[in-house]
């Protein structure tokens, strides 16, 4: 019969009792479970019901089966007896027939009634001849002789005694001997451990409970949660307190099993061709300086070929090759560093020896040196009237620049771009300085670059320029660049023309990724496809969560963040004036102590523009504004990014709090929101009133009630308050983004086209 646990209808049940499926159904009626039918499917209560009512009106009669089960076992029995005595006949008869052969006769004995008593003596010499009793002893195996003396009696019995004795010892050493079997032996727990673990996964491996290891961890000073992670130097000593073993686990990782980052051996490198960026102020002649070398150096073949522009290009020195990135000044260069690719070699910063230096020239100076590459000063216009080298030479020593024929070691060339004068030294100088850094590359491996620049083309799709830093791409093959992932199926150089294979410092432009990926990205060829995309998505992940808890250099938790091991504060300064901007610089070094160092990266006079919050999102710094405000991009691309920008009218308002923010005792009780920006596009004078600003709202809102910058070309102008604000002829509380409106200030008149007003409320913060 099956367990209750399988489905039985009623029917089924009946049959196997030999009932009528009426009976057990009134039996369930009688019960409460009414409404049954014969097919219904009883559940577990129901059987149970069912089995006790049979049982309780002995309708299973069991004794007949135990009768039956003995009848089978006696039949049993008694076969296994006649087959015994059968047996023992056909020995006999056997046994008789080899006598027989034998020759050996005996004398018949005369039948006995089975109630005279035979009598054999078996005292004195007699001899008594028991083979004549071969029968019997053969007839009757279970009857023990009477000759059998008293003594072979107590032999037998002490013996079996001495049997279970030594029985029981044998069962009791087995039952020892189970029982130390049985017992386990001590083991020694060992486990794993990564880098950082949570509590609850360490407990988990320690198979002990998550309050015991925080008990622990408490006795140690340390107050976590169970989700907490902790590092692994805690996690051997929490592990050593309960006498468990720890070993250091190697976590491997897609990165690990897709490239290949052995480092290369002296016999695989070869050298490679340098590769330079050309930096400098607006119309100082970058692009006159490229077009002279791309001109005059053509490489041998190529004259006549459709130049194709991929923001790269090679040109032939010799017997060398020089590769140059065309990017669209420093502040792509920047965008490239800010992601981790450091592609170029060597910078040349182009100055026009009429002008000197300019803003953007120091900025382009600052960016070099952040990314740690080699500067070689392109003094440019020399043929021009007024241009005077030796003033640049002077200038430039400002900036730790000293040329090399006054006793420095930045190599400085005049040169030309318009007579094309002086490129083919510039172009030596470049490969010496290529020589002196030792510029080698292995081909023979999966290749590895950057992304130089990315677009989306309708006809092409994504198509990306590469740059080869190392190893050789080939046609065909699997790359990922960030998160973007495809294979290479048109490559193509600078001159347009198709490509099978391409080596170190070859830029080339390719088609064939899923997506457009991010200038600057790096790119590796890899050998599994699947695993690429997989990698793809969790880089998109990682850098979604990122993006959420990014912690970028700020003056508010500056103090925490020089606990948690911050050893460099970098900052931007902006001033109106470059005096101002060199105090500041002056003044704000000074701050450095023993646990930080403060250190001034770049110091101009000038707006915040979008190139200085590239440079401080790079370098993780803060920018520091005197009487200057930032742009509306600027703005945004500063929010974006999280970086923070500090303006100030007062240098030593500046000095104090970044003082206090070192110490950790920065305590502002008031913090500045911008609420809106306003264009001024018309001043009308008012008799009487004033000048209005006829407005236009650019972002956010114009308030009543707020402050008000006026900023002409990125300098603060005046700060006042509004006095009127007007919507046509109506006044007005607030004048939100896209209306035009009108705006008087209290005190100041001299507004002009073009201005723009910056409204801002004062909000109190607590800290």
């Amino acid at each position: 019969m099956a367990t209750t646990s399988e489905k039985y209808r009623i029917n089924a049940l009946a049959k196997d009792f030999d009932l009528k499926s009426k009976d057990l159904i009134t039996i369930l009626d009688n019960a409460g479970f009414a409404g049954r039918t014969h097919m219904a499917v009883l559940d577990e209560s129901e059987l149970s019901i069912i089995f006790e009512t049979l049982t309780q009106q002995n309708q299973i009669d069991i004794t007949a089966f135990f009768k039956e089960f003995d009848d089978k076992k006696n039949a049993k029995k008694e076969e296994q007896r006649k087959a015994a005595e059968a047996a023992r006949a056909a020995a006999d008869e056997e046994k008789r027939k080899k006598k027989a052969a034998a020759g050996i006769q005996q004398q018949p004995q005369k039948k006995r009634s089975r109630d005279e008593v035979r009598v054999v003596d078996t005292r004195g010499t007699s001899n008594v001849d028991l083979s004549k009793y071969d029968d019997k002893i053969l007839s009757y195996d279970n009857v023990v002789p009477e000759s059998t003396t008293s003594v072979q009696k107590i032999k037998k019995k002490n013996k079996f005694a001495d049997q279970q004795k030594g029985k029981k010892q044998f069962d009791k050493s087995r039952q020892q001997q189970q029982q130390k079997q049985q017992k386990p032996k001590p083991v020694q727990l060992k486990i794993t451990v990564p880098d950082t673990i949570s509590v609850t996964e360490l407990a988990s491996r320690m198979k002990t409970a998550a309050a015991e290891v925080i008990k622990k961890l408490m006795g140690m000073g340390m107050m976590v949660s169970v989700n907490e992670s902790i590092d692994y130097d805690t996690a051997f000593l929490i592990a050593d307190e309960f006498g468990i073993k720890v070993e250091k686990e190697i976590v491997v990782t897609l990165e690990d099993r897709l490239f290949d980052e052995s480092e290369d051996s002296e016999e695989n490198l070869v050298n490679r061709a340098p590769v330079v960026v050309v930096m400098g102020h607006v119309d100082h002649g970058k692009t006159s300086l490229l077009d002279a070398i791309r001109d005059t150096h053509v490489t041998a073949g190529e004259a006549g070929g459709i130049t194709q522009h991929i923001g790269a290009y090679r040109v032939k020195v010799g017997e060398r090759e020089v590769t140059f990135l065309d990017t669209p000044g420093h502040a792509a260069f920047t965008a490239m560093r800010a992601r981790g690719a450091n592609l170029t070699d060597v910078a040349v910063l182009v100055v026009a020896a009429d002008d000197g230096i300019m803003p953007q020239t120091v900025e382009a100076i600052n960016h070099a040196k952040a990314a740690g590459v080699t500067i070689i000063v392109a003094i440019n216009k020399i043929d021009r009237p007024g241009a005077d080298p030796d003033r640049v030479k002077t200038e430039l020593t400002k900036y730790d620049l000293v040329p090399e024929e006054w006793g420095g070691d930045t190599i400085v060339v005049p040169v030309s771009a318009l007579h094309r004068q002086g490129i083919d030294e510039l172009l030596e100088m470049i490969t010496l300085s290529a020589d002196m850094l030792e510029l080698k590359a292995n081909p023979n491996r999966a290749a590895k670059g950057a992304v130089i620049e990315a677009r989306l083309d309708k006809g092409k799709g994504a198509v990306a320029t590469l740059l080869v830093q190392n190893g050789t791409l080939k046609n065909g093959d699997i790359i990922i660049a960030g998160t973007a992932v495809g294979r290479v199926r048109v490559m193509t150089d600078d001159k347009g023309r198709k490509l099978s294979t391409a080596g170190p410092s070859v830029p080339v432009e390719i088609m064939g990724l899923a997506e457009v990926p991010e200038a600057g990205d790096l790119f590796s060829a890899v050998s599994d496809e699947r695993m690429a995309r997989e990698l793809a998505e969790q880089r998109k992940a990682k850098k979604k969560e990122e993006e959420q808890n990014s912690s970028k250099v700020s003056l508010d938790d500056l103090f925490s963040q020089i606990e948690s091991g911050i050893k460099n504060l970098n900052i931007i300064i902006k001033a109106d004036v470059q005096g101002s901007a060199e105090a500041v610089k002056a003044s704000l070094a000074k701050l450095s102590n023993e646990e930080v160092k403060v250190a001034v990266l770049h110091a101009a006079a000038g707006g915040i523009t979008e190139s200085d919050v590239m440079l401080a999102n790079a370098s993780n710094a803060i920018i520091v504004g005197f009487n200057v405000r930032p742009d509306k991009n600027a703005i945004d691309m500063a929010a974006r990014d999280k970086v923070e920008i500090r303006t100030y009218r007062v240098i030593y308002d500046c000095i104090e709090e970044i003082e206090a923010a070192l110490k950790g005792m920065l305590a502002p009780k008031f913090r500045e929101n911008v609420i809106g920006h306003a264009e001024v596009r018309n001043a009308i004078h008012v008799p009487n009133v004033g000048t209005i600003a006829g407005s236009y709202v650019q972002d956010g809102k114009i308030s009543r009630n707020a402050m008000v910058r006026v900023v002409r070309d990125g300098i603060v102008i005046y700060e006042d308050k509004i006095s009127s604000l007007k919507r046509f002829k109506d006044d007005a509380k607030e004048v939100l983004q896209s209306f035009e409106c009108g705006v008087g200030l209290e005190k100041f008149n001299d507004i002009k086209v073009g201005d723009i007003l910056e409204a801002y409320v004062m909000e109190e913060i607590e800290r």
